[in-house]
């Protein structure tokens, strides 16, 4: 296929472009870019330069992909933003390089991150995660496979979302949201599993069970999230599933999100 590029784009000499790519008015792309085959970039848009991205993404009008670091550190130094494969980035949004000589910003592949949404500096995000319209993450934030961030939700620095869970729409995040949860509310809290979204995953019956059982350990038996996350390894030894959430729980650094006291 052919690179197009429109007569009214800006495309650095010293910009890489894959085989295919096109490029609509007005979008600019800095010196040092990098855009894999079959990228479609929309009018207006802007691709900075320390943007690494692979093939198949599609950039919409007016996203400014790979800007500086909004970190007060940033110093202007050589860091750079990673995309993976077939991500769709809406109108608007915007994607920030990382802090710090030689780091990275990482998005996966297959992401849709839709209009107004912010990915502040360090992220990572893994594959197939959904921000909704104006969401919001501070820095250094994980969000790992399938998780959903709902529309005008915000997420405080260094939080993690695990894989399967949702975060409802208008939330306010300053804790982790383990595997398989539903988040909602200011701040938000555990509303039980995303039962519909792991079965349209393709989850079994049996494996959903599994998982319930492991939710009223971890919020239901007043453990610490130590001793509750032991007893998950203990009982649930054979749930690859339950493992990961046992994991995810002991490398918390903020603490899990917690249900509101009942006192």
């Amino acid at each position: 296929m052919k690179t197009v590029l429109h007569p009214l784009a800006c495309v650095d000499a010293a910009a890489e472009l894959g085989e295919g790519v096109v490029v609509g008015p007005f979008a600019v792309i800095e010196a040092g870019a990098r855009i894999g085959a079959g990228c479609r970039i929309g009018a207006h848009a802007v691709i900075g330069g320390g943007t690494r991205m692979g093939r198949d993404n599609v950039i919409h009008p007016g996203a400014f992909v790979g800007g500086d670091s909004q970190d007060m550190k940033f110093r202007g130094e050589a860091a750079f933003l990673e995309i993976g494969d077939r991500n769709v980035i809406r109108e608007a949004a915007t994607i920030n390089r990382a802090t710090g000589e030689g780091q990275a910003t990482r998005i996966g592949s297959d992401c849709l991150i839709m209009a107004y949404a912010h990915v502040a500096h360090n992220c990572r995000l893994g594959d197939h995660v959904i921000m909704a319209n104006a969401a919001t993450l501070a820095g250094w934030i994980e969000i790992e496979d399938y998780a959903i961030v709902g529309g005008l939700a915000a997420v405080h620095q260094f939080c993690r979302i695990g894989r399967h869970a949702i975060v409802g729409g208008g939330s306010k995040v300053v804790q982790d949201v383990p595997p398989y949860v539903l988040a909602d509310g200011h701040p938000a809290r555990p509303y039980g599993l995303n039962v519909r979204g792991l079965r349209r995953r393709g989850f079994s019956d049996e494996t959903v069970r599994t998982l319930k059982r492991a939710y009223r350990i971890l919020y239901g038996a007043g453990l610490g999230i130590d001793e509750a996350a032991g007893r998950l390894r203990r009982e649930f030894a054979d749930s690859p599933e339950v493992s990961h959430l046992a994991e995810f729980a002991c490398h918390s650094h903020r603490g899990l999100i917690r249900p509101r006291s009942r006192g």
